[in-house]
């Protein structure tokens, strides 16, 4: 069996905009696993806050580069890794250039890359995911932790992500054409968004495994 985990934030975890969590059938990695055939097996490691390399003082244990070597030995043998993170690295108290952001997220592809998986298994794929935009507005909540220039820094990370992509070999997706912030929260996808990128990840994965599943 194919596994692939599916490393993210909130979008990942699946965070209704205004609160809550979608269940499973819902959330795009579990709308993934019914597009795909039963070779496959979509594992979510979504947090949310989750940074690339960051640590948040207000939100403690949400570092993505301490977490990623654990989940990389809790789940192997994996055939292929979704790495979508970088939103909340443009929080505006973490205070941090859109390259720098690109930075942290080329340490994570380097980590898959250069983790010891054992002589028995291979290392895994990497589809790099650029996030999707957070909307404009969402400064106007005055308990906003983002600003307006955070909505500025998540639209220049794509071309990044991509310059990233290419130099390591992993596979891109720009989760920006095909999804969107809810206008509810200006951060979280609504349930459409998350059917856009499922089948917009689908496709991706096709390419990776050479076939239509």
């Amino acid at each position: 069996m194919r596994q692939i985990l599916c490393f993210g934030d909130s979008n990942t975890f699946g965070s209704i905009p205004g609160g809550g969590r979608y269940p499973r059938e819902i959330r795009w990695p579990g709308q993934l696993q019914s597009l795909l055939d039963d070779d496959f097996y979509v594992i979510e490691e979504g947090m949310g806050g989750r940074t690339t390399v960051w640590d948040d003082p207000t939100e403690p244990y949400r570092s993505g580069i301490r977490a990623l070597p654990i989940s990389l030995h809790t789940h192997s043998p994996l055939s292929l890794i979704v790495l979508s993170l970088g939103t909340n690295d443009c929080k505006s108290y973490i205070n941090v250039s859109p390259a720098a952001i690109a930075k942290g997220i080329e340490h994570l592809c380097k980590t898959v890359q250069q983790f010891d998986y054992g002589v028995k298994y291979s290392k895994p794929d990497i589809l790099l995911v650029s996030p999707i935009h957070i909307g404009e507005g969402v400064a106007d909540n005055p308990l906003s932790i983002f600003d307006e220039l955070s909505v500025r820094k998540s639209q220049a990370l794509a071309p990044l992500y991509r310059t990233i992509a290419d130099n390591l070999g992993c596979f891109f997706l720009d989760a920006s054409k095909v999804s969107q912030a809810s206008s509810i929260d200006k951060l979280h996808m609504d349930e459409e968004g998350h059917t856009c990128l499922a089948e917009a990840i689908y496709e991706s994965v096709s390419v990776i495994f050479g076939t239509k599943i």
